[in-house]
C-alpha cells in the first residue's frame, strides 16, 4: 500500500509492535514447559540487572518478513535473547523496526511441536532469521541439544558438549546445562544458565537461600572463633592468677 503526501507517493509505513498480533492463545504445553521458560527467563534478568543492553523474551512472536505478515505465519520462540539492544517492555519482536534478530534462540519441545521444532523452525532459524545459536531441550526428558550456525551455509551444526554435558552459548559467555531445581511444584533436573566459573545463574529465591546459607556460615564461624578466644583467656587468665 501506498498514500500520498505534499511531495508525491511514500511506501507506508510497515507494521510495528503494536499492530501486529502478539498472542496465538496456545498455553505452553505442561507445567514444567511454562516452569522452564520462566526459570531461562527469570535467572538471566536477576543476573544482568544491571545491564540495559539486551532483551530475553518468551512465547513472543518474532516477525521478520512482510510476506510472513501476510499468511499468518507466526513464529514464537519459547525463549530468545538479544544483545546491543534496548532493555523495555515489548508486545512482540519485529525485526525490522529493531534492526536485529535474536542471538539465541530456545525451543522447549515435546511430542507435539518437536518435528516442526527440529524441521521447519530450525530452518526460519538459519535461513531467514540467521539466529547464530539455537538450541532445542525437552524439559520432560532433559534430552539437550545445541547447534551453531554456519553462516556461509545457513545450516546449524551440533555444539560439543563438554565433560558435564554442558554446552557453550560464547555470545553470552555463558553455559547452559542442567541442574537439579525446585520451583513451584516441579522438582527436576531443568536447563540453566552457567557461568564461567561453573555456578548456576539463581533465581531470586535461591538467591536469598543462598544469602541466609552465607550468612549462617559466617555466623558458625564467628561463634566458633568467639569460643576459641574465651577458651584461650580462660586458660590465660588460670595461668597468670598462678
Amino acid at each position: 500500500m501506498t498514500m500520498s503526501t505534499a511531495e508525491g507517493i511514500t511506501p507506508e509505513m510497515p507494521p510495528g509492535e503494536d499492530e501486529l498480533p502478539c498472542s496465538d492463545g496456545v498455553p505452553m504445553e505442561t507445567e514444567r514447559h511454562r516452569r522452564q521458560m520462566l526459570v531461562l527467563i527469570e535467572s538471566l534478568e536477576l543476573a544482568w540487572r544491571d545491564r540495559d543492553d539486551f532483551y530475553v523474551g518468551g512465547d513472543m512472536f518474532v516477525y521478520f518478513s512482510a510476506e510472513q505478515v501476510r499468511h499468518n505465519s507466526f513464529r514464537g520462540p519459547d525463549v530468545f535473547v538479544v544483545l546491543d539492544t534496548v532493555r523495555r517492555e515489548r508486545k512482540s519482536w519485529v525485526v525490522w523496526a529493531e534492526g536485529r534478530s535474536p542471538d539465541v534462540v530456545i525451543e522447549l519441545v515435546s511430542e507435539s511441536t518437536e518435528r516442526v521444532d527440529r524441521g521447519e523452525k530450525m530452518t526460519v532459524y538459519a535461513r531467514q532469521l540467521r539466529v547464530p545459536v539455537y538450541v532445542i531441550f525437552d524439559p520432560l526428558s532433559g534430552a539437550l541439544d545445541a547447534y551453531l550456525l554456519d553462516h556461509k551455509k545457513r545450516r546449524y551444526n551440533p555444539l560439543p558438549r563438554d565433560a558435564e554435558g554442558r554446552v557453550e552459548v560464547a555470545a553470552l559467555d555463558l553455559l547452559l546445562g542442567l541442574h537439579p531445581t525446585r520451583v513451584g511444584t516441579v522438582d527436576a533436573p531443568m536447563l540453566r544458565w552457567i557461568d564461567r566459573e561453573g555456578h548456576v545463574l539463581p533465581l531470586e529465591g535461591e538467591r536469598a537461600d543462598e544469602e541466609r546459607l552465607r550468612a549462617d556460615e559466617e555466623r558458625l564461624r564467628a561463634d566458633a572463633l568467639a569460643a576459641k578466644l574465651a577458651e584461650y583467656e580462660r586458660r590465660f587468665g588460670a595461668l597468670t592468677a598462678d
